[in-house]
This record gives C-alpha cells, sequence and structure tokens, in this order.
C-alpha cells in the first residue's frame, strides 16, 4: 500500500472520498495520485454538432472554445478543493494533482499501473438525480480495474469497525490476505461473516470461518467471526446495521452457480444498500 489512485470529479462523494483516501494514506504513509478526467464527450454533444450546422463552423468553434476555457476553470476549483481537504487530513503527505482530457475507464489501465489502491465515490455529479442507483461510470472502473477498488459512501467516518464477508471464492482470498499481511487496517475491530443460505452449507461456512481464524489470528485484529443463515444479501446488510460496521470488505466476484458478466450481483447490491464504504478485490 504505497501509492493510491483517487478519481474526483468534484461531487460531494467526490470530497469524501478525499478524507477516506487521506485518512487511509495516514496509517500507510501512502503517496496519493488524484485525478480528475474532463469527459471527452462534452465537446462531441450532438446538440453543438447541430448547431454547427445551423450557425456556421465560427460560433461552433466558439463554443467548443469557451467549453474548455470553463472545464479549465473547474478543474482548477476541484484542484485547490482536493489540496486543500490533503493538507487538513494528510498535512505531511506526498499527493499531487492531475487533470486529463478523454474518458476515465480508457485511462485507467495507464493511471493505476504504479497504483496500489484505486478509490472513488459510489455517485457521481448526478448524485442527486438518482439517489438508488450507482454511478454508471464506477460500476465501469470497478470491472475494469486490475487493482483493489475502495467505494466511498455519501458521509465520512472514521473507521473502527470493518466487516469481511466471506464466500470462499478467489477474490474474497485475496481480500481475506490484504487484511491478513497489510498494516492498513491492524488494530481495529475486524468481523468476519459467513451466510449459508440452507441448511446443507453449514459445515462448508464453519471450515471457511475457521481457514479466516487461522490466517487472522495473529493479524492484530480484535476479531468477531458469525455465521449468518439467509439471503446472503439481506443477511449481510443487516448485519452492517446492527453492528454499527464502517467498511464493508469483499470479493467483486463471487463463486455462485451464476457467473455475472458485470459486477457479481451480491456486491453490486451491497454497494447500493450499504451506505458504508466498500473495499473490493477482483
Amino acid at each position: 500500500m504505497q501509492k493510491f489512485l483517487v478519481c474526483t470529479d468534484g461531487s460531494q462523494y467526490a470530497r469524501v472520498c478525499c478524507e477516506y483516501a487521506a485518512w487511509l494514506a495516514s496509517r500507510v504513509n501512502a503517496e496519493v495520485d488524484v485525478v480528475y478526467v474532463t469527459d471527452l464527450r462534452r465537446f462531441e454533444m450532438p446538440f453543438i454538432t447541430d448547431l454547427s450546422g445551423s450557425l456556421g463552423i465560427q460560433p461552433y468553434q466558439g463554443m467548443i472554445g469557451q467549453l474548455k476555457e470553463m472545464e479549465e476553470q473547474k478543474a482548477e476549483a476541484i484542484r485547490a478543493d482536493t489540496l486543500k481537504i490533503f493538507e487538513r487530513d494528510y498535512p505531511d503527505g506526498k499527493v499531487a494533482f492531475h487533470h486529463r482530457t478523454g474518458l476515465l475507464v480508457d485511462l485507467l489501465e495507464e493511471m493505476e499501473a504504479g497504483a496500489d489502491l484505486v478509490l472513488m465515490g459510489k455517485r457521481g455529479e448526478s448524485a442527486e438525480a438518482a439517489v438508488e442507483h450507482l454511478g454508471s461510470t464506477m460500476e465501469r472502473v470497478v470491472r475494469a480495474s486490475k487493482k483493489p477498488c475502495f467505494v466511498t459512501s455519501r458521509s465520512f467516518r472514521e473507521i473502527k469497525k470493518l466487516l469481511l464477508a466471506f464466500d470462499g471464492g478467489k477474490s474474497c482470498r485475496k481480500a481475506l490476505d490484504f487484511l491478513a499481511d497489510s498494516q492498513a487496517f491492524k488494530g481495529l475491530e475486524l468481523h468476519v461473516v459467513v451466510v449459508a443460505e440452507d441448511s446443507g452449507e453449514e459445515e462448508r461456512g464453519l471450515e471457511q470461518l475457521q481457514e479466516v481464524e487461522r490466517k487472522c489470528q495473529d493479524s492484530g485484529y480484535v476479531l468477531n467471526c458469525q455465521m449468518l443463515h439467509g439471503t446472503p444479501e439481506d443477511q449481510i446488510a443487516e448485519y452492517v446495521g446492527k453492528q454499527a460496521i464502517d467498511l464493508l470488505v469483499m470479493g467483486a466476484y463471487g463463486h455462485s452457480r451464476i457467473r455475472h458478466l458485470l459486477i457479481g450481483s451480491t456486491t453490486t447490491e451491497m454497494i447500493r444498500r450499504c451506505r458504508i464504504p466498500v473495499l473490493l478485490f477482483r
């Protein structure tokens, strides 16, 4: 955990993302790269193209110039606000701000190459218009990224309790390895749950809990392991609320019978329902 990539768009969710990045970076002394990407499609909108045909090329070129100038001003405002957050919450940290033009998903492979963790808000600039929906950019980034993704919520609170939702899958085992080896969350309260959907899964669930206990028993956590019964989405969400969990850790994909083309269905539902950050592993 030596370097973070933080994706921002200047929204409230993005500001909170910076607060979480500063908190986590201060625990592991990580470098932070913050990137704001001007969406290239802003300069290729159909209605502008239509206007260029009716008004002529000169007014169209003028509008593009004005849009680019506005984007530069917006990027500068986001830069100033972002650095202010890190100066307050991570004053001794190494933080850099970058402004790029293009599509975030297309630039992601290049930008995350030297990073160990990607952080971004659950929703973006259109959050108020679609409060029950996840940000489309967030979903694309989680699908495309080869690094763990830290998806942040609308408001910040210090992480004291984290929950590992363990299903025995490969991505979940990566999460377990990270928790056992990294210093990022050492000393905190680690809850681990396995959800058995029927009685036939209880034996396997107990074996999984024992595996986690062996892996984490000397890792510096206050450990609390539980087996739950029912639908994973419902049981995990209920546990998060009852135990006042501050961070949910899970695999981005499970090992269920149905292999989803997008993010695993349980993962997507957890991001949507839980009003806390979610740390995802591929």
